[in-house]
């Protein structure tokens, strides 16, 4: 299995944007994103989808595209990806940390 490659693309105090390869074989266990204060959003596009296996999982979504543009709050949702079992996924992930709410 290889390793996940996480290129950050853009990072400040409130937004950031990163471009993730996961590898055959690899997949992200169930879990939560906490945050000290304020409100997370992650906005996903997945650019390409594993021929098998790699499938987002949460509890819910804010909004939903064919599964490849995903809207979702990691701070108060557990998330999780089912291990690629054939090809790689590349991500696009764009995370805002605001402000408001908790």
């Amino acid at each position: 299995m290889g390793r996940v490659i996480n290129r950050s693309l853009l990072n400040t105090r409130r937004l950031s944007a990163n471009l993730v390869t996961y590898p055959e074989g690899h997949r992200v266990m169930r879990h939560n994103d906490p945050v000290g204060g304020g409100s997370y959003y992650k906005l996903n596009f997945v650019l390409v989808k594993p021929a098998e296996g790699g499938v987002f999982e949460t509890d819910r979504v804010i909004f939903s595209l064919l599964n490849r543009v995903i809207l979702f709050r990691p701070d108060l949702y557990d998330h999780s990806v089912s291990a690629i079992q054939r090809g790689k996924r590349v991500l696009l992930s764009i995370a805002l940390h605001a402000p408001w709410g908790d």
